[in-house]
């Protein structure tokens, strides 16, 4: 059980920094492609690899702090259910475009972000 709250916890600060995350960015970079959701994939995708070292290769730690940062925190920051919601209605809007780009954007950046986080993280 204390499992499951762990991951619940880290699950409700992961969703609150998405959106703050995604709000400030919009708020910057105005809502005429998904640059929030694409922010918060790269940057939790960079987090994720980094953690993932950190939490599971270097240092012993409790298994609920890795519950309650990897699937909590990150599983509920990162948004690939919004990122296809967001997608698919550049698609249905005819932003072929759009879409591609962010597709590609996406996947290219948050794979880099995650070899980048696994790096950074051996390297400390």
């Amino acid at each position: 059980m204390s499992q499951a709250v762990a991951i619940a916890a880290g699950g409700a600060a992961g969703a609150l920094l998405r959106y703050w995350l995604s709000v400030a960015v919009y708020g910057w970079l105005g809502r005429g492609f998904p640059y929030g959701t694409l922010a918060v994939n790269v940057l939790g995708s960079f987090v994720m690899g980094f953690m993932f070292v950190l939490l599971i290769e270097r240092v012993t730690t409790d298994g609920l702090w890795r519950a309650a940062i990897l699937i909590g925190l990150l599983g509920a920051f990162t948004t690939f259910s919004t990122f296809s919601m967001e997608t698919l209605n550049l698609v249905e809007q005819g932003a072929l475009g759009k879409a591609a780009l962010n597709v590609v954007a996406s996947v290219t950046l948050c794979l880099g972000g995650s070899w980048l986080g696994v790096v950074v993280g051996r390297a400390i």
